[in-house]
């Protein structure tokens, strides 16, 4: 077996990495763990402020690290437009996509429709709409690999999020779709469900999450990043076609 470290430099080192909702929790963590193997990576989120720390963030970690985006919004087509066309011209294409920008949700009965109609914008239109551009990318060198972050509400199908119930539910689908039709084009596609993970979609405070965490009831955001590398460690005959990973104790 080649060694471990290698086998990592050989599937992100330079590699063109674009990271949607890259500035906090899952994404952040994501961006940090391949920056600093060496990925050349893009993140964008909606809040300038929260783009700007994780920018800085990065840099002061890993200063030679290749880290590049914007402010942008996935629901907003000039938006979209903007960070493709910075793709293009800082990275020239798109070996690895991890969508994962997404919103939470309650039910039908809280939310208005211009609420939820928002979300599914963001956690479907959005995932579709990149994974569309990545595969136009990727066609011409006959590779790439596309990681979606979904989630176990799609199994767990709890009555209090019926909105991102919906949405991480069309993600499985969609991941399981696109898969069979974009692997003859040498394109790898994954689906990872996280069970529940800290970040700012939690309803609990911080502290409590941190207590969930302890006592193993919660994961944190690089648990997800790890399993993100082991996707993109494996061999190009290898795919990781799904991986679930709940907190130790969480029953679901």
């Amino acid at each position: 077996m080649k060694n471990l470290s290698d086998l990592l430099q050989l599937n992100i080192k330079q590699k063109r990495i674009v990271i949607t909702g890259g500035t906090t929790g899952i994404g952040k963590s994501i961006a940090d763990l391949l920056v600093s193997l060496g990925g050349r990576v893009v993140i964008f989120g909606r809040d300038h402020e929260d783009f700007n720390n994780a920018v800085n963030d990065i840099k002061s970690n890993f200063p030679d690290a290749e880290i590049y985006g914007a402010p942008a919004d996935v629901t907003k087509k000039e938006d979209v437009d903007m960070i493709l066309d910075l793709i293009d011209k800082k990275l020239g294409g798109i070996d690895i996509l991890i969508n994962n920008a997404a919103l939470a949700a309650d039910g039908i009965t809280t939310y208005k429709l211009e609420e939820w109609k928002y979300v599914i914008e963001t956690n479907i239109t959005g995932y579709i709409v990149f994974a569309q551009e990545a595969v136009k990318r990727m066609t011409e060198q006959k590779s790439g690999h596309i990681i979606n972050i979904g989630s176990m509400s799609a199994e767990s199908k709890s009555a209090k999020s019926t909105i991102y119930v919906a949405t991480k539910s069309a993600i499985r689908g969609f991941t399981t779709s696109l898969r069979k039709e974009i692997n003859p084009l040498g394109i790898k596609v994954s689906l990872i469900e996280p069970g529940a993970v800290t970040s700012d979609m939690q309803t609990d405070p911080k502290e409590k999450q941190k207590q969930k965490i302890q006592k193993m009831e919660m994961l944190e955001a690089e648990d997800i990043a790890l399993s993100v590398l082991f996707c993109l460690a494996q061999p190009k005959r290898c795919d990781i076609v799904s991986m679930q990973i709940r907190p130790h104790l969480q029953i679901i």
